[in-house]
């Protein structure tokens, strides 16, 4: 079953894309590994000082959001307010 962290990472496509979030444009980054059990996102801010990055593991049983130097509410804030610009590999 999918859960809301999930459904949200998703909407993030493979590569580098733009998007805007909190009246400012970032670049995004997204890769998959181990079969799309494992999700890196990085997104800087264009013009910026601001990141956003994080991994994502999918296990058997669970699903983990692992912020990198932030906390988890940066990040799922972040991935409620994104909207994509442009799609670019």
């Amino acid at each position: 079953m999918e859960d809301q962290r999930s459904k949200l990472i998703n909407k993030i496509p493979l590569g580098t894309s733009k998007a805007k979030a909190f009246g400012r444009t970032y670049s995004i980054s997204r890769s998959d590994f181990n079969t799309g059990k494992s999700i890196k996102v990085y997104a800087e801010e264009l013009g910026g000082t601001d990141f956003i990055s994080f991994n994502y593991y999918i296990t058997e049983n669970t699903a983990l959001l692992k912020p990198c130097e932030m906390p988890q509410d940066k990040v799922m804030s972040f991935l409620r307010e994104f909207e994509l610009i442009t799609q670019s590999s």
